[in-house]
């Protein structure tokens, strides 16, 4: 039978484990999901940034940034729900994941067949999330208020998500995970690409951002 994809949205999946990540990809793809994947935490907050997944399903434990860095950033930058699948269950990651506001928290091994339901369940969630949150937008302007009285009598006028935090920590964590450099090293390297290319440092780091994003979409 074919899935309705019209009904399903896109999910971010990132895992280290190439054979996991192939797996959950594929399984969720058939389910009628549109996937983008990533196998590190750098590479994930790049996708995210450029393709604002609905849905996030993130390792926990990875090189570099691990799936908690990544959550934090898009839940703070972006707005993007999450959940984990992790082989880790002890209560210290328990206890970070409930503060974080995971949607889920999935133990492995697990295959396929147990994860779709649960990214389902998720989706269900967010979507209606997103409907009560729009009805309650909707709702506001109430009982006669001329609009702009209600909207200023009831919250503040909502802030943006800025596009990305800050540029620089992202760049040095990017140079970091593509030549095995130091944090200090990475930093180093950042700052002789802007003086050669003679930019600014967070210029150079929108540049270099801005050309792993290129990278990213021609792999997709």
């Amino acid at each position: 039978m074919q899935v309705d994809t019209a009904r399903r949205g896109k999910i971010l999946v990132v895992d280290d484990d190439r054979l996991v990540l192939a797996t959950v990809t594929h399984g969720l793809a058939e389910a009628g999901y549109e996937v983008i994947d990533a196998d590190n935490g750098d590479d994930a907050i790049l996708l995210a940034r450029e393709h604002r997944p609905v849905l996030a399903l993130l390792d926990i434990r990875m090189e570099g940034k691990s799936g908690f860095d990544v959550a934090e950033t898009l839940r703070d930058a972006y707005g993007i729900p999450f959940m984990f699948l992790s082989a880790f269950a002890d209560e210290a990651t328990r206890q970070q994941v409930r503060q974080l506001g995971a949607l889920d928290y999935l133990i492995k091994p697990l295959d396929v067949g147990q994860i779709v339901p649960a990214v389902d369940a998720a989706f269900v969630r967010v979507r209606g999330q997103e409907a009560a949150q729009a009805g309650a937008a909707a709702a506001r302007p109430a009982q006669g208020a001329p609009m702009a009285q209600a909207a200023a009598a009831v919250a503040p006028a909502p802030v943006p998500a800025p596009a990305i935090a800050d540029p620089v920590p992202l760049a040095v964590g990017v140079l970091m995970h593509r030549y095995s450099l130091s944090r200090e090293g990475a930093w180093q390297r950042l700052q002789r690409l802007a003086a050669d290319q003679k930019h600014s440092v967070p210029a150079q780091a929108e540049r270099l951002l801005s050309a792993v994003e290129e990278l990213a979409r021609s792999a997709l």
